[in-house]
C-alpha cells in the first residue's frame, strides 16, 4: 500500500475529479478510489482531505477567482482547479501542514497530471492566496516548525 502524502494528494485529486465528472456519492468515491489504495493514517488523511476539500469548494473557488488574474474559474483546467482547492483547503484547515508544503505539493501534483505550465500557474495563484490569507490573519498553524513558517514576510 502506498502511503506518502504526495501519493495521497494525487489520489484525492483523482477522487475529486471522478466526483466532479460522475456525480457519484461521496461514500462510493471513497470506497472505490481511496480505501483500496491506503490504510491506517494515510487513509484517514485521504478521507479528511477529500471531504474537507468538497465541503470548502465555495471558499476555495472565491479565493481562486480573486487571485487568478485574467482567468475565469471555468476556464482553468479541471485538474488545476481541483489541485488549487486541495492546497487552499490545506492552508486554511490543516493546522499541522505548513502552507509552503501545501503549495509545493500542489505544484508537484500539477506537474504530474496537468500541463507543463500548470506548476508555474498554480504557484503564482497559491503564493498570492497565501499572502492574502496571512494579511487577513486566516492562517492558523500550530506545532513545532509551523509557527515560524507562517509569520508574515517583510519585503
Amino acid at each position: 500500500m502506498s502511503s506518502s502524502r504526495r501519493d495521497v494528494r494525487a489520489r484525492v485529486m483523482q477522487a475529486l475529479y471522478a466526483r466532479e465528472l460522475s456525480g457519484d456519492e461521496v461514500g462510493h468515491i471513497v470506497n472505490q478510489l481511496l480505501a483500496p489504495k491506503f490504510e491506517g493514517p494515510p487513509l484517514r488523511f485521504a478521507e479528511r482531505l477529500f471531504l474537507a476539500t468538497l465541503d470548502r469548494t465555495e471558499e476555495a473557488n472565491e479565493l481562486i477567482e480573486a487571485h487568478a488574474k485574467n482567468w475565469e474559474l471555468g476556464r482553468i483546467a479541471l485538474v488545476d482547479r481541483l489541485t488549487l482547492r486541495i492546497a487552499i483547503t490545506e492552508m486554511l484547515h490543516f493546522e499541522d501542514i505548513p502552507p509552503k508544503v501545501s503549495i509545493n505539493e500542489a505544484i508537484e501534483v500539477a506537474k504530474r497530471f496537468s500541463t507543463p505550465q500548470s506548476g508555474t500557474f498554480l504557484n503564482g495563484i497559491l503564493d498570492a492566496v497565501l499572502k492574502t490569507l496571512r494579511k487577513e490573519g486566516r492562517i492558523r498553524k500550530s506545532g513545532r516548525g509551523l509557527l515560524e513558517a507562517t509569520l508574515p514576510t517583510t519585503s
